[in-house]
């Protein structure tokens, strides 16, 4: 047993270190992944949020059907509704077939956030902009929204890490992203187990990253926002 631990650990760090070339290529194509599709899912959930907070009953009852259909579907279901269907009207690359899947589905989430955190603001920030002689768009972008993104930043950084890891079934329309690779070194060396593991390490340091950056991010916020 003790031999096995040593062969198999000597081979994983084998693995590990020869194919780092591999993986950061990959590594770099699933960063893309995660930073188009969140840019994207932004904007989508802040629209769907305002949507929902409307006092107009249709656009509520969109918002609600949006976020509905989204928690109701698998993730890879979506994402080859996007690779199939749009693939039938004009020729989209599978990186952006994912990157739109990824955007409807974290979208979604995200309007709750915003949702949630627009909602948290005290009633009076909004009376005080109106008795500037604020209009309620102007209102809502200069003091509601920049207070309520504060308040959503630590959730939105844990939805970045979702998304970063759904990235992965991007490998099931053929990207080439951490897991992709990993999947095809473990078929052509029917050893899968020690490439899932190194796919898992490459994972473990973008998520290491990420957490970082978001950090350092709610940090500034709560700096500037003391000021």
């Amino acid at each position: 047993m003790y031999l096995q631990f040593i062969s198999f650990w000597g081979g994983f760090w084998d693995a590990l270190v020869n194919s780092r070339e591999l993986f950061f290529e990959a590594s770099q194509l699933t960063l893309a992944l995660t930073a188009v599709s969140i840019f994207i899912a932004i904007f989508v959930g802040l629209f769907f949020a305002l949507l929902k907070i409307s006092n107009i009953k249709p656009l509520e009852w969109i918002a609600n059907a949006y976020i509905y259909i989204v928690r109701g579907t698998p993730l890879i279901v979506q994402i080859f509704v996007f690779y199939y269907g749009l693939t039938n009207v004009w020729m989209i690359s599978g990186f952006w077939s994912v990157s739109l899947g990824l955007a409807f589905h974290n979208g979604a989430y995200i309007a709750e956030i915003f949702r949630g955190s627009i909602q948290s603001i005290g009633k009076g920030q909004t009376e005080a902009g109106r008795s500037l002689g604020m209009s309620q768009s102007l209102t809502m972008r200069r003091i509601i929204l920049p207070q309520a993104f504060r308040r959503a930043l630590p959730p939105l950084g844990n939805q970045f890490i979702i998304g970063l890891k759904d990235s992965s079934l991007a490998a099931f329309i053929g990207v080439s992203e951490i897991f992709a690779v990993a999947t095809t070194q473990g078929a052509n060396t029917f050893d899968y187990m020690t490439w899932l593991l190194v796919s898992a390490v490459y994972y473990l340091i973008l998520v290491f990253l990420l957490t970082l950056v978001v950090s350092l991010i709610e940090k500034k916020m709560a700096v500037s926002g003391s000021e």
